[in-house]
């Protein structure tokens, strides 16, 4: 098989190499990597998406008559890799990779004149209203519902583990609209206000949370909140359709650009500061072990970028992109607290008293290495966790 990109394929890496020198904020680049987590603040992260919305390139999926970058397969990848070389985040999906293929898809043209340009250009915040409590992988058992008021729905229920809701101006809402039949036939898909009276976010401090405050994940109440029937996308009941419609798009990720990146982050780190003798071989040959898995999971990718090119639809592949990905960005974290030793230990910031001079010890490349490892525990459940992807797998390859 024949892994080699073209003249043109190299040419338009070098164009956005070129451009990322010259886009990329240096003093975000210098602060991100001083860090493992490598987060952003959210005034960066709009900054970033629409420089990339001017520049063409903040929707690389999109159709271009919606203003996509109408990149290649290839093309895509490729902008990936140079992103992950330069350090600098992909777009936040809610919007841009999630949310908007499904209006595209089964939305109104009026939904799409109204969201879909302000999604592009960063003008509107998204979230996912998918989980509840009790209700997370048999995500077809949520009770969140949504009573026909005849020009509105009534909302009432709860969604948790709703990533950056606290920032949100819309959520994109699976509810229930019917208890009759089977329940993945009573679920619709809603537009919902995050200003709407009745909307109630709450935050969820995980172990992760950094001392700066970056808090990520939130539950959302739900209090007889009013929802226009205009923000319904698609037809009623057909909510589960354009579930699995979004997680195609969620799972079909390149992990391998990311991976590598960090990776090569760590190599130069271990030649600057190497560990003992007696630790230094094992811990090489584990690190080489581990740049053997990833490539093996580039050369997958590529070749469903192969597939791609030729017209075909990534299918239950998204599945296996998911499942070896995550488990691969489990690993490499593991990796970094490894070669981090004591330096990664969690530091509580409360038992210092005002006043006391308390700085963090170790380098700086080592702050936030174990608040990376413990996000990063997530990733092998959301979006389907990774032992139902194991289900999808086996039965749609594997035919059992």
């Amino acid at each position: 098989m024949d892994f080699s990109f073209s003249e043109e394929d190299r040419a338009f890496q070098g164009q956005v190499r070129e451009w990322l020198a010259q886009a990329w904020p240096e003093e975000v680049r210098l602060r991100k990597a001083k860090t493992a987590t490598g987060r952003v603040w959210r005034e960066e992260q709009i900054r970033w998406q629409q420089a990339l919305a001017e520049k063409g390139w903040a929707a690389p999926n999109w159709p271009v008559e919606h203003g996509g970058a109408g990149f290649t397969p290839t093309q895509n990848y490729l902008f990936d890799l140079e992103l992950a070389r330069a350090g600098a985040p992909n777009v936040l999906p809610f919007g841009i990779n999630m949310v908007a293929p499904v209006i595209m898809k089964f939305g109104t043209e009026a939904q799409k004149q109204r969201f879909l340009p302000d999604i592009l250009h960063s003008r509107m915040w998204w979230c996912q209203g998918y989980s509840e409590p009790g209700s997370g992988s048999d995500l077809a058992s949520l009770s969140t519902r949504a009573e026909d008021k005849g020009d509105h729905y009534l909302v009432n229920g709860v969604k948790t583990w709703t990533t950056l809701a606290q920032h949100a101006d819309w959520m994109f809402c699976l509810v229930r609209t019917s208890k009759e039949g089977r329940k993945q036939l009573g679920i619709s898909f809603l537009l919902i206000d995050m200003r709407s009276q009745g909307v109630d976010v709450k935050p969820i401090i995980t172990i992760d949370q950094p001392s700066e405050g970056l808090q990520e994940i939130n539950t959302v109440y739900f209090e007889d909140v009013k929802v226009p029937k205009d923000n319904l996308v698609g037809e009623e009941g057909q909510g589960w359709t354009c579930a699995k419609y979004l997680l195609e798009f969620e799972r079909g990720t390149a992990y391998s650009p990311r991976l590598k990146a960090s990776l090569e982050r760590l190599k130069d780190i271990m030649q600057s500061e190497p560990l003992a003798s007696d630790d230094a071989d094992a811990f090489r040959h584990k690190v080489a072990g581990m740049e053997i898995e990833v490539l093996a999971l580039e050369f997958t990718e590529l070749r469903i970028l192969g597939a791609l090119a030729a017209g075909q639809n990534v299918g239950p592949e998204s599945s296996l992109l998911k499942a070896r990905g995550t488990e691969l960005q489990q690993q490499v974290s593991e990796l970094w607290v490894e070669y981090s030793g004591y330096y990664a230990l969690p530091m509580d910031g409360s038992t210092p008293f005002e006043g006391d001079n308390f700085q963090p010890v170790g380098p700086e490349w080592s702050n936030g290495v174990v608040q990376s490892y413990f996000n990063l525990r997530k990733v092998s459940i959301y979006a389907g966790s990774n032992e139902i992807q194991r289900n999808i797998m086996a039965k749609l390859v594997l035919g059992l």
